[in-house]
């Protein structure tokens, strides 16, 4: 059982946990065996140590950790988040301490919890990524490595690395080379079709993909007439992109075999219901960790209780969308 601070909690949550069978949400991600299909996206949810005093962390199948880098990232100056109608920006600029403290401070702390890691890898060039993969191929406490393709590429004009299917493909491919651990390749949605990059990370070697990152906003003080960050254009998160991320998880999943993350404004039970039905066998938890960080115990609980209202299991929900037609309830 997780041990907190706060003996109330402990309480409390174990009465949760041993009433609720947790059992019918183990999820197969592929090669990973999850407890349950909730993931916590990276960069929004630190190392573990951070929501361990709010929240119950076994409710989630795994832990993304924050991005690490070859070498220490300061990050984009402040201000770096705003808040949006439905939604937040963020140009935090994958700040990080980079790979040494990584594995000296990082990792070790979040290995105590005893759930699945999975390290977000970030570079400038696909060197990066593949001397990154080759460090942490050794560390036996991580599940996975997921290969944030939404960076700037510094070898082609700072292209990002998943807006380019032959660029993707190499980056994949090149990691793929160098470490037996699941791969997952998180792609950007910022692109005009998802599918011939979603087949390229895939036939590179990608066991999972992860779909998808933030879309590209903006934010501007009409006062100053000046951005709201200190950047031109931002990450934008939250409930405003779920409906666009549900579509691209559906289109990739009904074009190719391969299991999905669901990424985008999840902050409901429907909400993760919703991603099952279109194909995705997991789902991450990002923004709503800032707002609402023990919602992943009240989508576990909901889900079990749709489960069993519906007399089906997530197996059978997974991919069963059954295309338009008029719904009985709004």
């Amino acid at each position: 059982m997780w041990q907190s601070r706060d003996n109330i909690y402990i309480i409390v949550s174990y009465r949760i946990t041993m009433d609720a069978d947790l059992s019918k949400l183990e999820s197969n991600l592929g090669p990973l065996a999850l407890k349950t299909p909730l993931i916590a996206a990276s960069g929004t949810f630190g190392y573990g140590p951070e929501f361990e005093n709010v929240t119950d962390l076994h409710f989630f199948g795994a832990i993304t950790l924050k991005a690490v880098s070859l070498e220490p990232r300061p990050g984009n100056p402040y201000p770096r988040i705003v808040e949006t109608p439905s939604g937040m920006l963020n140009c935090i600029g994958l700040e990080n301490p980079g790979v040494d403290i990584f594995l000296s401070e990082k990792l070790p702390e979040a290995c105590k919890y005893g759930i699945p890691l999975i390290a977000n890898l970030v570079g400038d060039r696909i060197e990066d990524y593949r001397k990154l993969a080759e460090i942490l191929d050794r560390e036996s406490c991580l599940a996975a490595l997921e290969i944030n393709a939404s960076c700037p590429n510094v070898d082609h004009g700072f292209l990002t690395f998943g807006a380019n299917s032959a660029i993707l493909g190499e980056l994949v491919k090149s990691v793929r080379e160098v470490t037996s651990i699941p791969l997952i390749a998180k792609l950007s949605p910022n692109v005009t079709d998802i599918v011939p990059l979603a087949k390229a990370a895939r036939n590179a070697g990608a066991d999972i993909l992860n779909l998808s990152n933030t879309f590209l906003g903006m934010s501007i003080c009409i006062d100053s007439r000046k951005s709201r960050l200190s950047r031109d254009y931002a990450g934008l998160s939250g409930r405003a992109i779920r409906p666009i991320a549900l579509r691209i998880a559906h289109q990739v999943a009904s074009s190719l075999e391969i299991p999905i993350i669901g990424t985008g404004g999840i902050y409901e039970t429907t909400d993760a219901l919703e991603f099952f039905i279109a194909g995705a066998s997991a789902v991450s938890l990002g923004t709503v960790n800032f707002v609402h960080p023990n919602r992943a115990k009240d989508i576990c609980l909901g889900i079990l209780e749709y489960l069993d209202r519906k007399n089906t299991t997530l197996d059978r929900l997974i991919g069963s969308y059954e295309g338009p037609h008029a719904c009985e309830t709004f």
